[in-house]
């Protein structure tokens, strides 16, 4: 008998009414989710279930902006649901959620809420001595161990939904005197909740809703080896057209290689630079401002659109690179930030300043997986990566050789590997620039 071939919706929704089967059964419940999957559309759909059991629930988002997106998802989810968001004395109430839900510094201001949402920081000052049935943790890869254990007496079920392969919880700490304890404190809040309750069950989306065809399996080998995952369209399904012309150049042709193949590796002389390296940042503003010139249009399942400058991103990994790719004249409107605070954004296209480019070594933090995993999975049509000539030969100089410690899982993807791999597969899109005259 020949097995039915379930198209992407149908395998997608066989995950989510599993993970809804779940809840009950257990009193913890992890969703991996690849960039894309649907994480804050599962949030929102287990948090109406939820609420209609006639049982408060909890959600724990990390960050204000974060708690912000899923109280106007909720309202528009779930009109007929009260929602409550606990938040500090001095924070000012967006226009997008004035009228969505009641807000307050306490519990008690919020009145007979059915969904109280807020930050791990609040809810950990914020709990009044209450015990919730149930809670969510959203982007629970980004919250720290510590913050769950500070907020982890407060409720008795849990689903914990986050993204596997991107950034660990960020921290200024020195983690060393830790590491191989179970507790780890910086170490991801589902990666201690796994290693004390390892009969949790793990469910995995399996389809990314905003990675195109040319992207999905690229992302998906290099970051996600043990757990992939496919598009939800087809080829073809997705276009990229230039309404106005432009000419021959080195520039002009990378946008074009993007538009026609979702990649292009517009690739600098080989040189050692500064980490602001000014040839490279002017390559970067140069490429954004001519993608706008030539109005870009998207054709896609959502139908036809124009490419406006809010729709286009620019990545790096230093706050001084974003600033001086912000000072290089980049046309208003576009989106210029580090790999932390693009998580969780999407794009129709992104620019991204390899984190390797110009470099004489290939440090931890250049090497992180998840940091390129963030910049290269921000985008719906294509993705332009700016790096100079010569990073596959810095990574076979410095071979990944961190230090072993015991009683520490080992992270695959390994960084060295997963650069190693996107780059075999830009090799295949790259346009040189031209030398400067």
């Amino acid at each position: 008998m020949t097995a039915k071939i379930l198209s992407p919706a149908q395998e997608a929704a066989a995950v989510v009414e599993a993970v809804l089967a779940d809840l009950p059964r257990h009193r913890g419940v992890v969703v991996d989710s690849p960039p894309g999957a649907g994480k804050s559309t599962l949030v929102v759909r287990a948090a109406g279930h939820l609420a209609a059991t006639g049982e408060p629930l909890m959600i724990v988002a990390q960050t204000n902006e974060q708690v912000d997106d899923l109280i106007v998802r909720l309202a528009e989810e779930h009109p007929d649901v009260p929602v409550g968001r606990l938040s500090a004395a001095d924070y000012a109430v967006p226009q997008r959620v004035i009228g969505r839900a009641r807000v307050g510094t306490k519990l008690p201001d919020l009145g007979d809420a059915a969904i109280v949402v807020a930050t791990a920081d609040k809810w950990a000052w914020a709990a009044g001595g209450r015990i919730w049935p149930w809670a969510i943790v959203d982007e629970a890869y980004q919250m720290r161990s510590d913050k769950l254990l500070r907020v982890a007496g407060l409720f008795e079920r849990a689903l914990f939904v986050g993204d596997p392969g991107q950034l660990d919880p960020f921290s200024v700490v020195d983690g060393d005197r830790w590491a191989g304890l179970s507790w780890d404190p910086l170490q991801s809040a589902v990666a201690v909740l796994l290693r004390h309750n390892p009969d949790l069950p793990v469910h995995r989306l399996p389809v990314s809703w905003r990675l195109p065809a040319s992207a999905a399996p690229v992302v998906s080998e290099a970051f996600y080896p043990f757990t992939g995952f496919r598009a939800g369209t087809a080829p073809g399904e997705r276009r990229l057209s230039f309404t106005a012309g432009g000419p021959r150049t080195a520039p002009d042709r990378a946008l074009e290689e993007a538009a026609e193949t979702g990649w292009a590796l517009y690739e600098l002389p080989s040189r050692h630079t500064v980490r602001t390296d000014a040839e490279a940042v002017q390559a970067v503003a140069m490429l954004a401002t001519r993608l706008l010139q030539r109005a870009p249009v998207a054709f896609s399942e959502r139908g036809e659109r124009p490419v406006t400058a809010d729709r286009v991103a620019v990545g790096a990994a230093h706050r001084d690179q974003v600033a001086a790719i912000q000072a290089a004249g980049l046309p208003e409107g576009v989106t210029v930030d580090t790999a932390n605070r693009l998580q969780g954004r999407e794009y129709d296209v992104t620019i991204v300043l390899h984190p390797l480019s110009g470099r004489r070594d290939a440090t931890a933090f250049h090497l992180e997986s998840g940091r390129l995993c963030v910049l290269t999975s921000r985008h719906r049509h294509a993705c332009v990566v700016v790096a100079r000539a010569g990073i596959p030969e810095l990574l076979d100089a410095h071979p990944s050789a961190e230090t072993v410690q015991l009683g520490v899982p080992v992270k695959f993807p390994d960084g060295w590997e997963a650069n190693q791999a996107v780059l075999a597969h830009l090799a295949a899109h790259r346009v040189q620039a031209a030398p400067p005259a």
